[in-house]
């Protein structure tokens, strides 16, 4: 039997040590049918002229006129997959991940045991503590619009050494995504640009009846921080106070949209009711007190009207400056 063949996205935008290095963890895997494709998001440098240079014929590059954010930009290396390879995988790939030789061979293992199965998504660790887990899946509190990522923080004893089907989202940072489904359900919704645009596809699937798996054996390393504050717990993402004012705009308007989208009217009112009587007082403290930066704050604050008033001129103005 033939290996299903596996198209490999990757998006680049002014990250190129961290694509380079991406791509070279890709040169050594063990899986024998696939290609690479890396779309630069109009980067400020000449990203896309070096990585064709040292890569050559091992990468498929498209070169983006804009950015298109995390939602267009993978869209636009999807399409060209499916119109150019006919693959039966799309694996969605973070630039600032690193993987281990076999990840991809047990991810479409798991991806192929399984009829119903939609998404795979693997093992993640820190990359700067090897052994210390980013995420293995993560859960939705729909009454309070939090993500809850599971794992997260703790050593790897083998407590996350089962396959498991999950009900809440796997992280976007690398996603085996069925072909068919893609057909059935669509792209990812570029409404939301970046942050929760995984959340809502997961959720999509699952409600077309498909199944997201989590496959234990795969495993890959994220270059996120390893600091484990205390009121991490708190936030709705616990590395969301360290993003630039930009991602926190996006990953606040973007709570809204998501919830406005699946939460039944119950849950959209509770989370309401925990935003602005609990969460939006704790941002708050978080940026003028522990931070020190109004930028955030502004950006913190603009998500969240535009969240509430279902507008873009925030995003407007991030993607633009």
């Amino acid at each position: 039997m033939n290996d299903p063949k596996v198209s490999i996205i990757i998006l680049n935008w002014n990250g190129l040590e961290d694509t380079i290095e991406c791509v070279e963890s890709l040169k050594k895997i063990t899986y024998p049918n696939y290609e690479v494709i890396v779309v630069d998001n109009a980067s400020k440098g000449n990203d896309a002229q070096v990585l064709k240079e040292q890569f050559g014929d091992y990468i498929h590059l498209i070169r983006n006129n804009k950015n298109y954010g995390y939602t267009g930009g993978n869209n636009i290396g999807i399409r060209y997959a499916l119109d150019n390879s006919c693959p039966d995988y799309l694996l969605i790939l973070n630039n600032d991940v690193v993987v281990a030789p076999d990840f991809l061979t047990e991810m479409v293992k798991v991806a192929g045991g399984d009829d119903q199965a939609g998404i795979v998504g693997p093992k993640t660790y820190f990359y700067d503590a090897p052994n210390r887990f980013w995420l293995v899946w993560a859960n939705v509190n729909m009454h309070k619009g939090r993500g809850l990522l599971v794992g997260f923080g703790e050593t790897d004893e083998g407590q996350y050494d089962e396959v498991k089907q999950v009900d809440g989202y796997l992280a976007g940072s690398c996603l085996l995504i069925k072909q068919q489904l893609i057909q059935k359900c669509g792209l990812f919704d570029e409404a939301y640009f970046c942050y929760w645009d995984e959340t809502d596809y997961c959720f999509r699937v699952r409600e077309a009846g498909y199944k997201i798996i989590y496959a234990p054996c795969a495993k890959i390393w994220h270059k996120k921080s390893v600091s484990l504050k205390p009121w991490y717990k708190t936030l709705h993402r616990r590395d969301q106070a360290n993003m630039p004012p930009y991602h926190i705009y996006f990953m606040t308007r973007n709570n809204f949209k998501f919830m406005k989208k699946h939460a039944t009217k119950r849950q959209y009112r509770s989370f309401l009711v925990y935003f602005f009587g609990y969460y939006f007082w704790f941002m708050t403290g978080v940026c003028l007190l522990y931070l020190r930066d109004m930028r955030r704050l502004i950006g913190f604050y603009r998500g969240a009207k535009d969240g509430l008033s279902n507008s873009d001129s925030g995003a407007r103005h991030y993607i633009e400056h």
